[in-house]
């Protein structure tokens, strides 16, 4: 029955076919099998309730949360050693609005250690793995979430996006992933990586389902001063809006495949799999035009990303001292202390990551890299902004193909992917409403396809999604499942 989307099952839950508790324990039955097969959870709530199931289509649904939120009297360990026996006493926003519908929360997801990762193979407890070949990773940072979903675990799982952290696995898995429009979602009680760019959003088998857990989490929120008034907004009565007439663009040194100098034969087949897709807009009255951004602002995606975000981290992660909690570190001052704490406590990716934010924050180099840093991002983001008084949203492939290997010598990429892979950092810089959807096959493993439109268009993003979704065979599929 987990196979079914929130809809059906909450239809099947109130007519008695299914029993509340019968849902939950096949849910968490799932969740062991999958532990098993892609070390996909932090913590599996063996103990959890049942809620009683009430016209709330939300009521009694089980889903996953990303163990970036913090859950009250759960453990809450954001996949790190520095965090892994914090037990929060509160819930954050998005979890106690769910939990308000009736929602049960059922697991804690793995994720990048404090959601600073694209692998899924830092977190704490190990490396998280595709389900659809457990060689190859889900991405990350929101890889449990991911690979829970697409197992079948439950309808949707709460995930976080920082530059991609939703989208991409959503792609590498053959599910939906969408980060709202910023501040959509309250971000209280998520642990913070570079607070500009995050996003709190969802992972589902479907656009419907995304749509249904987001209208069950938004709204104004007094503890998240970037949060906003969307009670006009209604996601889910919005899907079926005629989409004739709009208008949406590509970018071309992206996506055509006479811009690379030696394109892989995957890529080749990803960019003519998204060429064949983009006729099905035809049918649904949308056109399609391809546009030129200059490369050069292109190709600082990747480096403008990592100046701001490791900057924001640095600063976000200062208390993280093993003084207020976490694990006591040792030492005879408490300078020696944080030392110990945080040497003992973080993965070296991390530690790279505050290198690097640090550096860029000195006084002496503020001017040349973060303050540049920001200046870029604001002028991709008007590039956009531009762009978007002429079109309705971007369309683009997601990564370079399918999930990469987990031994990264097998991950064969031409020097020309980088701005394809980085793509989706723009729905950070700009705060834009983006959703990433399964769109086919190589050689038996899924890729995805993104649109990306204007702030607080989200009703049109999904709406748009939502009937491209239709014209194709992947909505509801379960990882191993046949194509």
């Amino acid at each position: 029955m987990l196979e079914l989307g929130i809809k059906d099952l909450h239809d099947r839950l109130k007519s008695g076919e299914i029993k509340e508790e019968e849902l939950i324990n096949e849910s968490l039955k799932k969740c062991h099998e999958v532990q098993e097969k892609t070390n996909a959870f932090v913590t599996i709530m063996d103990e959890v309730k049942p809620n009683e199931v009430t016209d709330d289509i939300l009521s009694g649904i089980p889903y996953g949360i990303k163990d970036i939120f913090s859950t009250e009297n759960i453990l809450s360990t954001g996949s790190s050693n520095t965090l892994n026996e914090y037990v929060p006493f509160f819930d954050a926003t998005c979890v106690k609005n769910l939990k308000a519908h009736g929602c049960v929360g059922v697991a804690k997801t793995v994720l990048d250690e404090l959601g600073m990762g694209g692998t899924g193979t830092t977190g704490h407890t190990g490396v998280v793995k595709n389900p659809w070949d457990t060689r190859r990773m889900c991405a990350g940072s929101s890889a449990g979430s991911a690979a829970s979903v697409a197992s079948g675990c439950y309808p949707f799982a709460l995930g976080s996006d920082t530059g991609d952290s939703i989208r991409k696995p959503a792609a590498y898995v053959g599910i939906v992933g969408y980060k709202p429009t910023y501040g959509l979602i309250s971000r209280y009680g998520m642990y913070q990586f570079a607070s500009s760019l995050d996003t709190v959003g969802v992972l589902s088998r479907s656009v419907e389902d995304a749509a249904i857990a987001v209208d069950g989490m938004k709204g104004l929120d007094e503890n998240d001063m970037t949060s906003f008034d969307s009670s006009d907004m209604h996601l889910y009565e919005s899907l079926t809006k005629d989409v004739k007439g709009k208008k949406l663009f590509y970018i071309k040194e992206v996506c055509d495949i006479e811009n690379y100098k030696n394109p892989s034969d995957e890529l080749k087949i990803h960019l003519e799999n998204f060429k064949e897709k983009l006729k099905l807009l035809d049918k649904l009255g949308i056109s399609v035009e391809g546009v030129s951004i200059d490369k050069t602002l292109l190709n600082a995606l990747p480096s403008t990303y990592v100046v701001i975000s490791c900057a924001e981290a640095t600063s976000n992660m200062s208390n993280l001292t093993g003084i207020s909690f976490g694990p006591r570190g040792e030492g005879n001052s408490p300078e020696e202390v944080i030392k110990d704490h945080r040497t003992k406590g973080f993965s070296p990716l991390i530690k790279r990551r505050f290198v690097i934010g640090s550096y860029v924050l000195q006084s002496e180099n503020q001017e040349k890299y973060f303050l540049n840093a920001k200046r870029v991002r604001r002028l991709i983001t008007n590039k956009m902004n531009e762009l978007f008084k002429g079109y309705d949203a971007m369309i683009a492939p997601v990564s370079t193909g399918v999930a990469k290997y987990l031994d990264n010598d097998k991950n064969m990429l031409s020097d020309d992917t980088s701005v394809l892979e980085e793509l989706l950092q723009i729905g950070n810089f700009g705060g834009f409403p983006s959703i990433t959807i399964p769109d086919g096959f190589i050689d038996k493993l899924p890729v995805g396809l993104n649109i990306t439109g204007r702030v607080k268009e989200d009703e049109l993003v999904l709406s748009i999604a939502y009937h491209l979704e239709s014209l194709m065979d992947f909505k509801n599929q379960i990882a191993g499942g046949e194509e």
